[in-house]
């Protein structure tokens, strides 16, 4: 609270006895900010002594094996057009009969769900259980 000096006044000044809050305030904000920042910090940091591991990373094939459901129902292997009657056989000649071979199926957009899980099928039969499915990278569903 503020005093008023007067001129006629003297020496003598009033005393006040209200508590100036205004620096009180501003360190409790101070100290608020401060909290609110290390919090988040304290709690995300735990120590945990992990095992080692000793598997090693996949390896990528150097020669994919690529099998194409095209808009028509047509099916390819690589780049060789192939039938649903040769398709075994084809995959086994293309992969040397390594069925742990992973296999990348790719199919058109227009192809329906139920003609790509009878592809998948029909790899599945033929021994090959590594199936991966093809898409574009970082394009947005339409």
């Amino acid at each position: 609270m503020a005093t008023k000096i007067s001129e006629e006044a003297g020496d003598d000044l009033p005393e006040t006895a209200d508590i100036n809050v205004t620096p009180f305030i501003d360190v409790i904000l101070v100290l608020l900010i401060i909290f609110m920042v290390a919090a988040p910090l304290a709690t995300v940091d735990m120590k945990v002594d992990l095992p080692q591991s000793a598997a090693r990373a996949t390896p990528r094939d150097d020669k994919p094996v690529f099998v194409t459901l095209k808009s028509d129902l047509g099916l390819a292997i690589g780049n060789e057009t192939t039938t649903r009657e040769g398709f075994v056989a084809a995959l086994d000649s293309t992969t040397g009969g390594d069925k742990q071979t992973r296999v990348l199926l790719r199919a058109d957009k227009a192809v329906a769900y139920g003609d790509l899980m009878a592809v998948m099928n029909l790899v599945q039969r033929a021994g090959y259980t590594k199936i991966a499915l093809v898409g574009l990278e970082g394009g947005a569903a339409n």
